[in-house]
């Protein structure tokens, strides 16, 4: 894999790409369960047909939990990620989503670029309680952040 963006195109996931992504966040140490549920609001960057990096939400009436961003490590630090969590913004603001939520232990620091704000973590709408991030599969120490649309 070239080191290089350019190229990719970042798309819509299909049912085809689920073990490609499924591969990414196992292989970045991101925990997969539920995202296959909502792979119809995931994207996923490809490099031909290869499928290099990936972001979801998962869709709570008119909150969002953004999850999952993961980048092979290959390209790592190319600007892949951010291609990502910006169109999923875009698609979060086309769902007419009022707020996007997220649950880091790794990347605090990174999403203030894109207007994310650390918050306690019992901000979070009640609404996100149905996913299996806030139901155990994301640890108690992991930092919530929250963008409003």
């Amino acid at each position: 894999m070239r080191a290089h963006i350019t190229r990719q195109g970042v798309r819509q996931a299909t049912p085809g790409d689920w073990p490609a992504i499924e591969r990414l966040l196992s292989d970045r140490d991101l925990p997969a369960a539920g995202a296959r549920a909502h792979l119809g609001t995931f994207l996923v960057a490809a490099e031909g047909s290869l499928v290099v990096g990936c972001a979801g939400i998962e869709r709570y009436g008119d909150v969002g939990l953004l999850r999952s961003v993961a980048v092979a490590k290959t390209l790592a630090k190319h600007g892949l990620g951010a291609k990502l969590v910006t169109a999923l913004l875009e698609t979060a603001r086309g769902l007419g989503l009022r707020a996007l939520y997220l649950l880091t232990t790794t990347a605090a620091g990174y999403f203030p670029r894109f207007g994310f704000e650390t918050i306690p973590r019992d901000a979070l709408p009640a609404s996100l309680a149905a996913s299996e991030e806030l139901r155990g599969t994301c640890p108690a120490s992991a930092v919530a952040m929250r963008l409003i649309l």
